[in-house]
């Protein structure tokens, strides 16, 4: 069991029936992670095979897709990298006697 230590560099006690996990696929870094780099793909694809003499006319010969896909490839990646070096603790504990059992919360 690891803990994570505070801004104040003291490590927090936790209750001796809970643990500390991590987020891991659900962090939201990854999501936006995939997400760019998926747009990226796809934009780097275009501008690798669709860019025509068109193209090159409006954009005074920059190919956009391909750069902008490469650099939403970068960020997509650099996201998932901070998501595995820093990963989002969350201490879990078991819940309390009577927490699964249904309460009905009709309005009085």
């Amino acid at each position: 069991m690891s803990t994570s230590i505070t801004p104040t560099g003291e490590t927090p006690q936790l209750p001796a029936d809970s643990h500390v996990e991590t987020t891991g696929a659900f962090d939201i870094r990854m999501f936006i992670g995939a997400l760019m780099a998926l747009y990226g793909v796809i934009l780097a694809a275009l501008g690798l095979f669709a860019f025509s003499a068109a193209d090159a006319e409006k954009t005074d010969g920059f190919n956009a897709n391909l750069w902008v896909g490469v650099g939403l490839i970068v960020f997509g990646a650099l996201m998932a990298i901070w998501a595995k070096v820093k990963p989002i603790r969350i201490v879990v504990a078991d819940n309390e006697p009577g927490a699964e059992e249904p309460k009905d919360i009709a309005a009085l």
